[in-house]
């Protein structure tokens, strides 16, 4: 009786615990993201003020949303979140407020109307310099990234500054030093990073990351730094008279170190060595500093719950890969990947002039898509296609029609890949689904959806026809193989080139006078990213003079609702790598086009 009475209890024991939730395996599935205002913003347009605001990725798709003009209600809005006041004037103020379960939340901060479909950020230019061969240089703002700096949910901007004669790796020389700002999207200057004359300038060189590492609400600032770098709050790192420059002006010599800021301001928190330190210098392809100093970075959810800093180093031959985590005081090192360490050796040579993060194994865990091999959340190799070096790539869901995530990328190796200009892979796998065949080097490739008329979006690259999701060939391609962003009513990507804004088979739809693109024949912006409104993206082009930025918003109403693109974990994460080395647009994990299905609800928490 007393063991059937035990065995009775422990089955009811089992039940119940079945019963509990299990807080802490759910909290490691859920993604820390940012806890983000409404930003709301209002636009003068010819029939009254176009409005737009957020949607979180917390917030249930029956939550509607009040709109006040003032202290007057101006609208219920059930649907997407944008509306076009008929009785705004330029003079008029608004506030957005979430009903939920009939209960209505606090109203947002109210916001004033802007004249223009863009917000002008004024910019304190760095004086120019002279080099030691005595030729003289001034600065324009390069590469953007933002982050939530002080906490209080609204984006800030943080700002490289170039001098006119950065380098790419290749070419000798000289250059002034590397500055970061920090600015309010009122103007105000948060700090200015000086990383000194030991940091060469150009695309390769600094890669920063700017992300809430350490889950305090508050973004960090992570990049490369050397010995003479000046921190936001006016400390200088290492030895302040040391100059490792030779005389064909690369910095082959000296400490290199990786260093933490403060987001809010420019504090030097944390400086180590930065790994792996260069060795010595022909061992990374050629003796002259060319390939040593190809550096790249991300943030990444390897353990799928808190970001990771992933710092690397090479592409051409060795590449290395190492991942921290950021607890607010100490910097721990994760794990190393290392084409060198054994196992590894099939990996060198395949990386790219840019990286992508995600979740491609669906274990919840983010993947780095390094080029053309793919390193799993645990530091070892998922994969490798064997495709080798390429400048451009594209990480989403390409094709909704078969499961999981896509890449689409191009290749510069032809001869050594088997004359694949560009392909189609599975991103878990990395089985090519398709190829575009070249015999030279593909230098650009494009993915988006821009066109209804087939499933899927559309891909393309230099000197390639264009094709469908599964490789049809269906027409001629575009010739902008550049950005592609959303920014119109549908869900259809547009085409962003330099400073203009195309619909494919339509006209232009932005053109920013006055304002220029970066990085020479790239034509990039700024950034592009969804940092105010509705789900739809707004881009960031300096003036021609770089005395503002300007933030471009789409004043075209939509009827499609999706929550803000920046709770969506890749596309976050694509804002994040953005400004590193050739840069490319975000994505999004989920497809985002024509005949689309309602996003997936994100496993996130805000912080």
């Amino acid at each position: 009786m007393f063991k059937k009475s035990l065995a009775v209890c422990i089955i009811f024991l089992q039940i119940f615990l079945l019963c509990i939730p299990m807080q802490s395996s759910e909290a490691a599935s859920a993604r820390q993201m940012e806890k983000l205002d409404r930003g709301v913003v209002a636009v003068k347009v010819n029939n009254g003020v176009f409005i737009s605001w957020r949607i979180f990725g917390t917030e249930d798709t029956n939550v509607s949303y009040k709109l006040y003009r003032g202290s007057t209600l101006a609208a219920t809005i059930t649907g997407a979140s944008n509306y076009t006041d008929t009785a705004g004037t330029a003079n008029s103020t608004y506030s957005v407020s979430a009903v939920i379960n009939g209960s209505e939340q606090a109203k947002s901060t109210p916001v004033t109307v802007w004249s223009n479909n863009y917000l002008q950020i004024p910019m304190q230019i760095p004086a120019g310099g002279t080099t030691p061969d005595g030729v003289s240089y001034t600065y324009s703002a390069n590469d953007c990234s933002v982050g939530d700096l002080d906490g209080d949910g609204q984006y800030e901007i943080i700002v490289k500054w170039d001098p006119s004669n950065s380098k790419d790796n290749s070419q000798s020389g000289y250059t002034g030093n590397v500055y970061l700002d920090a600015y309010k999207l009122n103007g105000t200057r948060l700090w200015r990073i000086d990383l000194g004359k030991n940091i060469r300038a150009g695309a390769h060189y600094t890669q920063f990351m700017v992300y809430d590492l350490d889950g305090d609400g508050k973004a960090e600032i992570a990049c490369k730094t050397a010995d003479g770098t000046i921190d936001g709050i006016g400390t200088t790192i290492g030895n302040s008279g040391a100059d490792y420059r030779n005389s064909s002006g690369y910095v082959l010599s000296g400490p290199e170190y990786l260093t933490i800021f403060q987001g809010q301001t420019g504090k030097a928190l944390y400086t180590t060595n930065y790994e792996p330190a260069r060795g010595t210098v022909s061992s990374w392809g050629d003796n002259y500093g060319n390939r040593v100093d190809r550096f790249l970075a991300a943030i990444a959810y390897l353990d799928g719950s808190r970001p990771s800093l992933v710092m690397c180093r090479g592409y051409y031959t060795r590449s290395v890969l190492v991942a921290y985590d950021w607890n607010g005081s100490a910097l721990t090192k994760r794990w190393t990947f290392d084409t060198n360490a054994s196992g590894n050796s099939s990996y060198a040579g395949q990386g790219n002039h840019n990286l992508s993060v995600a979740d491609v194994d669906g274990d919840g865990k983010d993947e780095i898509i390094y080029g053309a091999c793919t390193i799993d959340d645990n530091g070892k190799g998922l994969y490798n296609s064997n495709l080798f070096h390429g400048d451009a790539m594209h990480v989403g869901d390409l094709n909704p029609n078969r499961p999981g995530l896509e890449i689409w990328s191009c290749f510069e190796s032809t001869k050594t890949n088997g004359g694949v200009g560009a392909a189609m892979r599975d991103a878990k796998t990395g089985e090519v689904l398709f190829t575009f065949s070249r015999s030279s080097d593909t230098g650009r490739a494009l993915s988006a959806d821009i066109t209804p008329d087939y499933p899927g979006e559309e891909v393309w690259a230099s000197g390639s026809q264009l094709y469908n999701s599964t490789g049809q060939i269906i027409g001629s391609a575009p010739s902008s193989v550049n950005f592609a962003i959303w920014w119109d009513g549908d869900e259809l990507r547009e085409l962003l080139n330099d400073v203009t804004i195309t619909k494919y088979g339509g006209g232009t739809l932005l053109t920013a006078s006055g304002c220029a693109s970066n990085n020479g024949t790239k034509a990039t912006p700024g950034l592009q990213a969804d940092i105010l409104g509705d789900w739809r993206e707004e881009v960031v082009f300096r003036t021609t003079d770089s005395k503002y930025l300007r933030i471009y918003t789409t004043t075209a109403p939509t009827t499609r609702r999706i929550y803000t693109l920046m709770h969506d974990p890749v596309y976050r994460l694509g804002v994040a790598w953005q400004n590193v080395a050739y840069n490319q647009p975000p994505h999004t994990s989920f497809f985002l086009g024509n005949g689309m299905s309602n996003p997936p609800t994100p496993t996130i928490y805000l912080k």
